[in-house]
């Protein structure tokens, strides 16, 4: 089944322009959502605006929109004053520059959509998706639609386009906010976590070796309770949070993916081990000789 634009735009850089449609790249559909009922009659739920002050449910005419910049003090927006301030929906993705795709740390990745080209644009779309494949750049552009201005990063992905809706830099938190404490890394146990990465080590990633085991599950027992059958939940035991000894326990992981067994040490630990002293060499029985004849 073919899928249906949900938006369109123009891709813009140097005298370039190419038309293209944008496309839902997830399926909301695979998601299981919940309403909220009245545990009584099993009525759906409504949500309403109240007002703690007057006590009374607000109408939607009688609610405005305020920034609070102190406490409980707000300046005040009318609808029309928000409408003027919107950035004016060009639709226009004009490129600002590209960038290796390697470059482009995927925290900033907010929504995904795919790009298909609109009627009369296949050859310039096809072009740039080969041009951005074959040297792996990425276009950064902004994109201005529905009354905000996006900063996207456009790049190639089977022969396609797919628009990633960036975040700003400062929406990212750095990493220098959270403690990481210390803790020495020996070179042993190096050796052995990375001898574990590369057994673990596949060439590319493959999405479809993966499930949502929750939604399966999930899935499973609205069906049983949609038949009218019981249900028997179980809960997971959770993993012990205790320290172990590290080498110990990279050991036994090596062993239960087939690696050296848990009791016998690598080559790359053996490699870390000092050589045996050599013992002090014992002067030759004709030497020994002449020292008594001396």
């Amino acid at each position: 089944m073919a899928a249906r634009a949900i938006g369109s735009g123009i891709i813009s850089f140097g005298l370039v322009n190419i038309p293209v449609k944008v496309y839902a790249a997830t399926e909301s559909a695979a998601r299981i959502s919940f309403h909220q009922l009245h545990d009584k009659c099993h009525g759906r739920l409504r949500q309403q605006m109240y007002c703690p002050v007057d006590d009374e449910v607000v109408p939607r005419e009688h609610i405005v929109k305020g920034y609070e910049f102190a406490k409980d003090q707000y300046v005040l927006f009318s609808p029309e004053e928000l409408k003027a301030i919107e950035e004016e929906s060009t639709k226009q993705m004009e490129i600002s520059e590209f960038v290796p795709l390697s470059a482009v740390d995927p925290l900033y990745f907010e929504a995904g959509y795919f790009l298909g080209p609109d009627k009369g644009a296949e050859r310039p779309y096809r072009l740039l998706a080969k041009a951005l494949e074959e040297s792996q750049h990425a276009a950064v552009a902004r994109y201005a639609n529905r009354g905000k201005e996006d900063l996207v990063l456009i790049r190639p992905r089977d022969g396609g386009l797919v628009m990633e809706q960036l975040r700003y830099s400062d929406e990212l938190r750095s990493m220098a906010d959270v403690p990481l404490g210390e803790g020495e890394v020996k070179s042993a146990e190096l050796a052995l976590a990375r001898q574990l990465v590369s057994q673990l080590s596949s060439e590319a990633f493959d999405a479809g070796k993966y499930q949502d085991r929750y939604r399966k599950r999930l899935q499973e027992i609205i069906d049983q309770k949609i038949k009218g059958e019981p249900v028997i939940l179980s809960t997971p035991e959770a993993p012990s949070p205790q320290v172990i000894d590290l080498m110990e326990a990279l050991k036994a992981s090596l062993a239960k993916r087939g690696g050296a067994p848990a009791g016998h040490p690598t080559p790359d630990v053996v490699a870390e081990r000092k050589p045996p002293k050599r013992a002090v060499e014992k002067p030759a029985a004709s030497a020994r000789k002449k020292n008594r004849k001396a």
